[in-house]
């Protein structure tokens, strides 16, 4: 049995920093969307969106909630 002034770590392993946590850090409140939309479209349409998402330098899904929304403001 090892007395109580004994640790199982090394008292260097102590003091080492904690490793961050893996993955992508927490978004504020608010800031995260959590709903989804699927939908269904053709290849050809497939390859429209995602070429005009290229050319505005946006991902599908920022190209189509920019089409949508715009579209509902109009």
């Amino acid at each position: 049995m090892r007395s109580a002034l004994q640790s199982y770590r090394s008292s260097e392993a102590l003091n080492q920093p904690k490793k961050p946590k893996a993955g992508r850090p927490k978004l504020p409140k608010g800031s995260a969307k959590g709903e989804m939309l699927r939908i269904r479209v053709t290849a050809d349409e497939l390859r429209t969106i995602e070429a005009e998402a290229k050319v505005t330098g946006k991902t599908r899904s920022e190209f189509i909630r920019g089409k949508l929304l715009a579209t509902e403001r109009a």
